[in-house]
C-alpha cells in the first residue's frame, strides 16, 4: 500500500466531492446550527493549513489546522472515507497535524465534535491521543450538541 500525506490542492475536484460528503454527513447527524464543518471555500484560506492522505492514489482522509489565536489552533475536517476506516489513517493524519503544529511553535490544539452516538468513536479516538474535555474556545459558545476538547503540545525551543 502506497500512502502519502500532501498539502491539499483546492483545485482538485476530488477534494470538493470528499468535503461535500463530509458536510452531508454532518448535516444528517446534527442540527444545522450545530454543524461547524467548513466547506471548500472555508478551508481555502491563509489561516488554514489542510492536508490530504492518498492511499494508492485514492483520496482517503483529510485534516486541517485553523488558527484560533497565536499559539492555538483548531483541528478541522478530520475525516476518513468510510471504505478506509479502521486502518489507522486518522491516527496517522492527526499525528502529522500535531507534528506540523509543534514544528511551528503551536502550544495548543483544540477541536469541536458532536455529542451524538455517531461521534462516540471520534471522541474516544481524540481522548486516546491526549485530548481532554474543555470549555468552548475561540468563537464557539456552549452548545448541547457540541463537545470541546483540547491538548497542550510540547513546543521545543530552538537552540540559540
Amino acid at each position: 500500500m502506497n500512502q502519502q500525506i500532501l498539502r491539499a490542492d483546492f483545485a482538485d475536484p476530488r477534494l470538493e466531492e470528499f468535503l461535500g460528503e463530509h458536510l452531508a454527513d454532518m448535516l444528517a447527524t446534527s442540527p444545522p446550527e450545530s454543524v461547524h464543518a467548513l466547506d471548500l471555500a472555508g478551508l481555502d484560506r491563509p489561516s488554514v493549513r489542510m492536508w490530504v492522505l492518498y492511499d494508492d492514489g485514492v483520496l482517503a482522509a483529510t485534516g486541517a489546522l485553523a488558527s484560533v489565536e497565536p499559539g492555538h489552533e483548531e483541528l478541522k475536517s478530520m475525516r476518513t472515507r468510510a471504505a478506509f476506516r479502521g486502518r489507522g489513517l486518522a491516527r496517522r493524519m492527526l499525528r502529522h497535524l500535531v507534528a506540523d503544529a509543534c514544528e511551528r511553535g503551536i502550544g495548543r490544539l483544540s477541536l469541536e465534535t458532536g455529542t451524538e452516538d455517531y461521534f462516540a468513536p471520534a471522541r474516544a479516538f481524540y481522548a486516546s491521543e491526549g485530548f481532554a474535555a474543555c470549555e468552548p474556545f475561540g468563537a464557539y459558545e456552549l452548545d448541547p450538541n457540541s463537545v470541546f476538547m483540547t491538548r497542550e503540545l510540547l513546543v521545543v525551543a530552538e537552540a540559540s
